[in-house]
């Protein structure tokens, strides 16, 4: 559906040279709620404005459905850019239109009737909860209705690509909440691919199947969401999880532990039915060694339930060993570690 091959973007400015995309490359599946994350500057905004083309890449490819972009005439990129949707971060809504000219904007742009366009902007308020709302101002509005309108203009003309600019990042907790329930309820109803970038953590973890880490314009990980929370191989993915999945125990209490005799330390995940299985208990049963749990949190990522645990194992060698073996039995991944 959407793919960049080896792409940079490079800037210019006076006598300084910009490289906003350092060789990115990123393949986003029909039906995918994929989000691109990162902290200011990645190149995230970078990236999705060249689906669209709104910005053309310095070297590289960007394929949408499969054609590639720059071999397209001006009329064929038109055609194709109306079948992808944007939301933006500050909703972008014409001040001086009521809810209803606004969503209507794009069905106006390529002239559909009146009737085409009073039943299709009547069908996206009531779908988006605002129906209403359609003779209101953009004034009048909270910002999570404002970007409700945003949505409803973007999903106008019946696109099959929906970019999300920062969608959530100027609204509050619970309007985020809101909005992600909307965005997902929108890929269950319309057959449409979702690119979102955000530099919010939990919004990758609420609402995306597939995720990419952006750092100083290149992608430093990439893949399904579960396995990149449950093992998240660089250190700014890393950062990133610890946001929402706390696995750290004071280094104050790691000191005082790695002092004493004949224990170890163990990071365990748990995914999907292992979560549930009482494979403690098991291990307490079982074998002589004592049990530490010095930290234990379950998360819930795509359906799919996500536990870490640390725990401390006190005895001898041998008997620890075949108790961590019991455990990666039981399918739980498991690590020892010196700190954590």
């Amino acid at each position: 559906m959407i793919e960049l091959v080896d792409v940079y973007k490079t800037y210019r400015r006076g006598d300084s040279t910009i490289e906003a995309l350092r060789g990115v490359s990123l393949k986003v599946e029909k039906g995918d709620i994929f989000g691109v994350i990162g902290y200011s500057g990645a190149g995230k905004s970078t990236l999705i404005r060249l689906v669209n083309y709104l910005e053309k890449p310095t070297k590289g490819q960007v394929f949408v459905d499969g054609q590639l972009l720059d071999r397209y005439s001006v009329q064929e990129l038109r055609n194709v850019k109306k079948k992808i949707g944007m939301i933006f971060q500050h909703f972008n809504l014409l001040e001086s239109k009521t809810v209803y000219d606004n969503v209507a904007i794009p069905l106006v742009l390529v002239k559909k009737s009146k009737a085409e366009i009073r039943q299709r902007v009547t069908e996206l308020l009531d779908f988006v909860g605002l129906s209403d709302k359609a003779g209101s101002y953009p004034k009048e509005l909270s910002g999570g209705q404002k970007q409700r309108v945003g949505i409803a203009r973007a999903l106008a003309g019946n696109p099959t690509i929906l970019l999300c600019d920062e969608a959530t990042s100027a609204l509050d907790p619970q309007t985020t909440q809101s909005i992600l329930a909307l965005l997902k309820q929108i890929s269950q109803t319309y057959p449409i691919t979702i690119l979102m970038i955000t530099h919010e953590m939990a919004v990758i973890q609420q609402i995306c199947n597939k995720v990419a880490v952006m750092e100083e314009g290149i992608i430093v990980e990439q893949g399904n969401v579960l396995n990149v929370f449950g093992s998240p191989q660089n250190e700014t993915t890393r950062n990133f999880v610890r946001t929402v999945i706390r696995n750290t125990v004071p280094s104050s209490v790691i000191q005082t532990l790695k002092a004493e005799a004949k224990r170890r330390l163990f990071k365990l995940e748990f995914i999907g039915q292992s979560a549930s299985e009482p494979v403690i208990n098991g291990l307490i049963r079982n074998y002589d060694v004592q049990v530490n749990i010095l930290f234990a949190n379950m998360t819930e990522i795509q359906s799919t339930t996500l536990g870490n645990m640390i725990i401390q194992l006190q005895g001898e060698d041998p008997v620890i060993d075949q108790a961590a073996g019991f455990l990666q039995n039981q399918g739980v991944h498991i690590e020892e570690v010196d700190s954590v």
